[in-house]
């Protein structure tokens, strides 16, 4: 009876228009979400170091003159700490250079081969492999080395296809023999050494920061500290413009095609941003239709309501009409603009999933719908109740 009664009045094109313009909200917000979701997956994916960008300063005709013992190119300590204050910098890592000789000699498929080598280190927390096989003590002898996944692809494809020596595989160099022999201030050794990891992020022959502070006094030149010529730096937020322009006022060199991807990555973000806050916007708007039309429907039935409580109905039981409607639009609404999501997204997932993306999207577009509309709904369950209260006296 109670249905009967309350339903006379319901007015079926504000509902439907609340349903139409929130379902089209929710819709454009899910869609831009799954977009950004999928957009940072397949960056993420793509390049491992997509968060981190190497710093270095252009070589100067100071430097070339001083056969690079200028430090022009180098960081000063109050232009690192300018470079910690910036918003988008999240760390700052300074690489360390070896201050003596180093030479490598491998023996492999019956074949020597030696040459002079460089080593750098940096930060632990910069490292991107398992750190608990890049470690140096002095008493083991051994050093792990970490060197950049592109150097075993350009000796696989070039330099072990033109001298006719075998290719390699990760797990293979893993198992290669180093000789290292490293020398100076008046001290010889050779060390076995052991590639450690491959690393996506880094583009230089790393080694545990403790061999090169133990290295660096042992074997370098007693001369005054040497300062960084080389930061690394995780960003806060990749593509931001706010990095070039540093960047460029600073006369600072970064890989220009890591920015120029980051900054299309950061504007597709920001163009994503926007829809989806223009979506949240008609959503919050339908939300105020649905308020509205709450309200209006209560006050039409101000007087059955009233009469209800007066024979002995408790105000949750004359509610439950409006709550089970509240809940039947917005579950409805909540399942379409899901579906909607999902249809449309597979526009850009096939382009997408060809860089890396996962596509697991749809679970934070169905875990953000459902809480939205949980929020909305209880938030509209409230309003009804105080509304209905409120025409029971």
């Amino acid at each position: 009876m109670i249905i009967t009664l309350l339903r006379r009045n319901i007015s079926k094109w504000q509902l439907g228009a609340y349903g139409v313009a929130c379902l089209t909200g929710l819709s454009i917000l899910l869609v831009s979400l799954c977009f950004y979701a999928d957009l940072r997956s397949a960056q993420s994916t793509e390049n491992a170091s997509s968060d981190y960008i190497v710093l270095s300063k252009p070589v100067s005709v100071l430097s070339v003159i001083g056969g690079g013992t200028s430090t022009a190119n180098s960081f000063s300590g109050a232009e690192i700490e300018d470079l910690k204050r910036q918003p988008w910098a999240k760390r700052v890592g300074e690489f360390t250079s070896a201050d003596f000789n180093i030479s490598a000699s491998v023996e492999f498929a019956g074949r020597g081969l030696s040459t002079a080598l460089f080593f750098e280190s940096l930060p632990d927390e910069f490292i991107d492999i398992d750190l608990t096989d890049f470690r140096f003590e002095p008493s083991q002898g051994e050093i792990p080395v970490l060197v950049p996944r592109d150097y075993l692809a350009l000796y696989n494809y070039g330099f072990a296809a033109s001298r006719g020596m075998p290719q390699l595989s990760e797990e293979i160099i893993r198992q290669v023999p180093i000789q290292i022999a490293v020398y100076g201030n008046g001290h010889y050794d050779i060390f076995p050494a052991r590639i450690a990891g491959l690393s996506s992020r880094l583009n230089t022959i790393a080694v545990p920061e403790s061999f090169m502070s133990w290295a660096n006094e042992r074997y370098g030149k007693a001369t005054s500290e040497r300062k960084p010529s080389r930061l690394i730096v995780e960003l806060s937020s990749p593509g931001d413009p706010a990095i070039a322009e540093w960047l460029e006022e600073n006369d600072i060199e970064s890989s220009d095609d890591q920015l120029i991807s980051d900054r299309t990555i950061y504007l597709a973000g920001l163009a994503a941003t926007v829809v989806g806050a223009i979506g949240a916007v008609i959503a919050a708007l339908a939300v105020m239709i649905l308020l509205l039309s709450l309200f209006l429907l209560v006050q039409k039935n101000s007087d059955k309501i009233r009469d209800l409580t007066l024979l002995g109905y408790t105000r949750r039981q004359v509610g439950k009409f409006y709550y089970r409607l509240v809940i039947i639009i917005n579950s409805t609404v909540t399942i379409g603009a899901i579906a909607v999501a999902l249809i449309v997204s597979r526009i850009w997932q096939d382009a997408l999933s060809s860089f890396g993306a996962t596509g697991n999207s749809y679970v934070l577009v169905i875990a953000s719908a459902i809480i939205i509309m949980a929020i909305v709904t209880a938030i509209s369950v409230m309003a009804c109740s105080k509304m209905i209260k409120r025409a029971s006296r």
